[in-house]
C-alpha cells in the first residue's frame, strides 16, 4: 500500500514585521488524491508555526512531540522557547530516526521573527524565504523574482499564495486550495478561507 504523502508545495517568507507561511491542501497516495482538505499548516505554541511535507504520520508524530515538548520547555523555564531551540529539537529528531519529511518552521521571539527549513537529514538552515515539497521548483521561481526584503505583510502574502499556485498548475502532488498562516506581534494566526479568497481574488 503506497504511503500518504503531502506532496505538497509549502513556502515561507519574513516581510518587514513577521512571517508568512503558505501551503496547499492536497495529500497524496501514488497518483491518487487521498485527501482534498488536508491542512498542512499548525500552531506549535502562540508563537511559532509549522508547514509539513512528507510522509504525513511522520509528520503528524513530529508534530505532537514538539508542541509536547515546548509546553514542557516553558513550564520548566518558565519562558517561551526561541525559534532556534524549537528548529533545533526537530532537527535532532529527524536526524536520529530518519523521518521522511520537511518542514517549515516560523515564529518570533526575543530576537525577532524567524525562518527555518528542516531535512530528513537533520539539516537546519535558516533563510529570508524557503519552498518545500514536490512542487518547489516551480514556487522558487515566482520567490526569486518578486521577494524583496522588508516587504509589507499584504505583499509577503500575495507572493507567497502567488508562488504556491504557480506550483497547483504545473505539479500533480499539489492543488486543492491554500492555507495560509501570518506570524506577526500578535503571534500566529490562521487566515480563514474567506480572507484568502479575498486576497485570491
Amino acid at each position: 500500500m503506497e504511503e500518504l504523502k503531502t506532496g505538497t508545495t509549502t513556502v515561507g517568507i519574513k516581510y518587514k514585521e513577521g512571517v508568512v507561511l503558505i501551503a496547499d491542501k492536497r495529500a497524496s497516495m501514488g497518483y491518487l488524491v487521498a485527501h482534498k482538505n488536508f491542512h498542512k499548516i499548525h500552531k506549535i505554541t502562540d508563537d511559532i508555526g509549522m508547514t509539513m511535507s512528507g510522509s504525513v504520520g511522520h509528520a503528524q508524530k513530529i508534530l505532537q512531540l514538539i508542541r509536547s515538548e515546548m509546553e514542557l520547555f516553558e513550564i520548566k523555564k518558565r519562558r517561551k522557547p526561541s525559534i532556534k531551540a524549537c528548529a533545533s529539537l526537530i532537527s535532532n529528531i529527524l536526524f536520529n530516526y530518519g523521518l521522511y519529511v520537511q518542514l517549515l518552521v516560523a515564529g518570533k521571539d526575543s530576537e525577532g521573527f524567524q525562518l527555518y527549513t528542516l531535512t530528513p537529514d537533520g539539516a537546519n538552515v535558516g533563510d529570508v524565504y524557503i519552498s518545500s515539497g514536490s512542487g518547489s521548483v516551480m514556487a522558487y521561481g515566482v520567490l526569486e523574482d518578486k521577494f524583496q526584503e522588508n516587504m509589507e505583510e499584504k505583499d509577503a502574502v500575495k507572493i507567497g499564495i502567488r508562488a504556491v499556485k504557480a506550483a497547483i498548475s504545473r505539479d500533480i502532488y499539489t492543488g486543492n486550495g491554500l492555507d495560509v498562516m501570518i506570524i506577526n506581534k500578535k503571534g500566529a494566526t490562521l487566515l480563514s478561507e474567506q480572507e484568502i479568497n479575498d486576497i485570491v481574488q
